[in-house]
């Protein structure tokens, strides 16, 4: 079993930030992202890179962080305890894309490394991440190929890896509170190690670079999709669920605040604009309706082909 690379996966992970900017500056065709270069006090850092205004991208961050330090928060050591006492190190690329077209989907992507280390003893490490996709006013056929790109990351590492990891997904990005699902899911992994690093690194990069291939097809295809002021409405209400889910249960984004990470980085996931409605409920049968009834929820999407 080799090694774990930690240059390596800081070397792939930098350009896949590069690469998936530019496949996005090149969809919006007129905003560029801007980069911001940080360093974190107690070791590390990172570059965020954001772009705002654009024509079809109304916020788009895409983040790059590299961060060290001698010991591990208590909130991670608690569930882990063999970690207390190690030096660790936390690499990944996290972005969320927020369109201003209700009729395009907002996006995330993360994958990430985490290694701790200790004099004298084996390291533990472990790879993570994956993507999911929130529609306001889904496309069957969007959902499907968002899914059949996911089952094309993973089909090389087996037949089960897809639907054990799709699971998780629509396991792992539910919002408890509301009984739903935060859009129609994709992939999530994590504490990936069992296969040894260079399985585990290759199926890591697997996911990051299927992203932009999931992705980008629906944007071209709804960019131009004309909306109103009660598709916008609906759309803003609906970016609420993406804040309830990162500020309440996302693991990236606490853990990033409990280790003294960037807070505009790390809470750049959120959307610039956003609204709440008490009580709302969709009207019966309405397009509105139809994300409730037919969407959030956990669905075999490849088997509607």
């Amino acid at each position: 079993m080799s090694a774990p690379d930690i240059n390596a996966v800081k070397e792939y992970l930098l350009h896949l930030q590069s690469n998936i900017c530019s496949e996005l500056e090149a969809e919006d065709g007129g905003a560029l992202f801007i980069e911001d270069a940080w360093e974190r006090q107690q070791g590390g850092g990172g570059r965020t890179r954001v772009l705002t205004d654009g024509a079809v991208f109304e916020q788009a961050g895409v983040n790059f962080s590299h961060v060290y330090g001698s010991q591990m928060p208590a909130s991670a050591t608690a569930h882990r305890p063999e970690l207390a006492g190690r030096q660790f190190q936390a690499m990944g690329v996290s972005l969320v894309i927020h369109p201003r077209n209700p009729y395009i989907p907002t996006s995330h992507a993360n994958v990430r490394f985490f290694i701790a280390e200790k004099e004298g003893e084996a390291p533990i490490w472990w790879f993570g991440g994956g993507f999911d996709l929130t529609p306001y006013y889904p496309f069957e056929d969007d959902v499907i190929h968002w899914h059949r790109v996911s089952r094309e990351a993973c089909e090389p590492f087996g037949k089960d890896i897809y639907p054990k990891y799709k699971k998780w997904c629509d396991e792992y990005f539910y919002l408890k509170h509301r009984d739903e699902t935060r859009g129609v899911g994709g992939l999530f992994f994590d504490d990936l190690n069992e296969w040894g690093f260079d399985k585990s690194f290759a199926f890591m990069q697997s996911v990051g670079d299927h992203f932009i291939q999931a992705y980008r097809p629906i944007v071209a295809r709804r960019k131009s999709t004309e909306y109103g002021e009660r598709e916008r409405d609906f759309q803003l209400y609906r970016r609420g669920r993406y804040v309830e889910f990162n500020l309440v249960f996302d693991r990236g984004t606490l853990f990033g605040l409990q280790t003294g990470g960037r807070t505009e980085s790390i809470l750049m996931s959120l959307p610039p604009l956003v609204r709440w409605q008490y009580n709302y409920q969709p009207e019966p049968g309405s397009p509105e309706a139809k994300l409730y009834d037919e969407y959030l929820k956990p669905r075999d999407w490849l088997a509607v082909q």
